[in-house]
């Protein structure tokens, strides 16, 4: 009987075992993040309360397609992610879940997906949800995160769409106001991503994969984070500019939006690995903190 060492992953045998791998596969806590924003781009395009009878299968909708996307994520770059110490203990490189497997469940959640948001709340939304798995999938995943630095500025886009989705939910349309709030997850990204990219340096060395510090260093991505954190705070007041939010969100932007800020000119003078991990956890925070007081601002005024 072979020996199995403690450090070798167990498949998973009874069924909570293998629901939590297969959960694992989808990147929970992004999925999360990622529904959040649809749910506040609802409420803000439901000017308050949106009605449960579409929030509902979009929440579930929008889950769906999010970890679908995540799941063939993993499914393509399985071969990466085992030459990296941060992702080698994923469900697939671990070798807990088989790759066909993992494929067969990622494209069977973004076909449901497709068919809930489709029947149950409306197709605009069901095509935008399916367009921004496609964006992930094929746009970032394929031809961008091996090829080009400009991988997350680029992809970026991917992780807004779930703000549309919500929007068209509520409304059948986009509208500019949608596209505002799409701008703020999109201009987030890149300094939420690129200071994990300090923090894992050497993994993406070692898979060659041309992040921004390891295409251009790590002080050019120190430049470029205190850029987009400047540009995001910017972004940002455009909600509360155009009289969508009011004076709470307007705030509430100020301040989150001047701590990621100050973070960044600390990551350009600190230049340790400490600095690196607050900015990547205070731009974690910044995103759900500020769509959260979205949704208290309309609901409040």
């Amino acid at each position: 009987m072979a020996t199995v060492y403690p450090s070798e992953p167990l498949k998973p045998t009874g069924l909570g075992e293998i629901i939590k791998t297969y959960l694992e596969l989808t990147k929970l806590p992004i999925v999360l993040l990622l529904v959040f924003t649809t749910v506040t781009a609802s409420f803000i395009a439901a000017d308050g309360n949106p009605p449960f009878a579409l929030l509902l299968p979009t929440i579930i909708g929008g889950a769906l397609a999010a970890g679908g996307s995540s799941v063939i994520n993993q499914y393509y770059d399985r071969d990466m992610d085992a030459k990296m110490n941060r992702t080698a203990r994923r469900p697939i490189p671990s070798g807990r879940v088989a790759p066909i497997n993992a494929l067969i469940f990622g494209i069977a959640l973004i076909v449901w997906s497709v068919l809930i948001l489709g029947v149950f709340v409306n197709w605009l939304a069901a095509g935008l949800a399916f367009g921004g798995a496609v964006y992930y999938v094929i746009i970032y995943t394929m031809l961008l995160k091996r090829n080009t630095v400009l991988n997350i500025l680029i992809g970026g886009g991917a992780g807004a769409m779930p703000v549309l989705v919500g929007w068209a939910a509520i409304t059948g349309s986009i509208n500019f106001e949608a596209m505002m709030l799409f701008a703020i997850v999109f201009y987030w990204t890149p300094p939420h991503s690129w200071a994990l990219a300090l923090l894992v340096n050497t993994d993406y060395a070692r898979a060659n994969v041309p992040m921004m510090p390891v295409a251009r260093g790590e002080a050019v991505t120190r430049q470029q984070i205190l850029l987009y954190a400047i540009m995001l705070l910017l972004i940002s007041l455009l909600p509360f500019a155009f009289g969508t939010l009011g004076a709470i969100y307007g705030v509430a932007a100020v301040l989150l939006g001047g701590g990621l800020i100050r973070l960044s000119i600390k990551l350009i003078q600190e230049k340790t690995g400490a600095a690196a991990k607050s900015t990547y956890k205070f731009s974690t925070a910044y995103l759900a903190f500020l769509f959260l007081v979205m949704i208290i601002d309309k609901v409040i005024l």
